[in-house]
């Protein structure tokens, strides 16, 4: 038995990343998958490809921007029409604008809350009408262990994260006796697209930090993912899941 058989997703950002190794590994349990995309809609429509051929699910992009209200909403509610509902809500989308607070701008600022932050409130305000119709429902939202333990240069990435876990605690308290879940997982150094650009000398810097000595990869998240989408998970709400090799012990 798939662990996610039967059930439908939202994942937000889901192109590339982090965010693609969870849509793969949910269309591998038997999820089918409403992604969002922001440009690249030749990656989209690949991926949609890809998925269904693999793993027999159903799997559709749609362009939206996670950091827009309006456009938020329109996107569930084409989610709802094109699936007659959805079971699992991924709040990923997410972007980095490093700076030192002496030479941040204020754009930086602005620009990491709306897309970090905002979002993660737009998709789950959106979202609660369709949980609350089906009786039930999981919320899960990626932070960073950033968002716990701060980085220099990083103090608008570190807010918007530690925003997302604080939303995330007031959330599965008012939906909990609906039984609706929300929970956050905190990944640590992911290998992805964005550190490879880092080079060999700085991967390994990161590394030797971490106990686990290595980076994690996009499927290690992606399967925290998984446990808490499912069944499996029914009795685990407003918790925070580090996966990060140890980093924050």
């Amino acid at each position: 038995m798939k662990l996610l058989e039967n059930k439908t997703a939202i994942i937000t950002g889901a192109s590339r990343g982090i965010g693609k190794g969870i849509a793969e590994v949910f269309a591998a349990e038997g999820c089918n998958i409403a992604f969002s995309f922001a440009s690249s809609v030749d990656k989209a429509k690949a991926l949609e490809t890809e998925l269904e051929s693999k793993y027999g699910v159903k799997v559709r992009g749609f362009q939206s921007n996670a950091a827009d209200f309006t456009s938020s909403q329109e996107f569930v509610d084409a989610v709802v029409k094109e699936f007659d509902g959805f079971d699992i809500l991924v709040n990923n989308a997410g972007i980095t604008r490093d700076n030192l607070l002496m030479r941040m701008t204020e754009e930086q600022w602005d620009e990491i809350m709306e897309v970090n932050l905002k979002s993660v409130f737009n998709l789950t305000k959106a979202s609660v009408r369709n949980f609350l119709g089906r009786k039930g429902g999981s919320i899960i939202n990626m932070s960073s262990v950033v968002g716990v333990m701060g980085n220099a240069g990083q103090s608008n990435y570190a807010a918007s994260k530690a925003g997302i876990i604080g939303f995330s605690k007031s959330i599965a308290k008012e939906l909990g006796s609906r039984n609706v879940r929300c929970n956050v997982i905190t990944p640590g150094f992911i290998e992805t697209e964005m550190t490879a650009d880092l080079g060999e000398d700085a991967l390994k810097k990161w590394t030797e930090n971490i106990p686990l000595k290595r980076g994690g990869s996009p499927d290690d998240v992606a399967q925290a993912c998984v446990f808490l989408g499912s069944d499996r998970s029914s009795y685990i709400t407003g918790q925070v899941l580090s996966v990060c090799g140890g980093m924050l012990m």
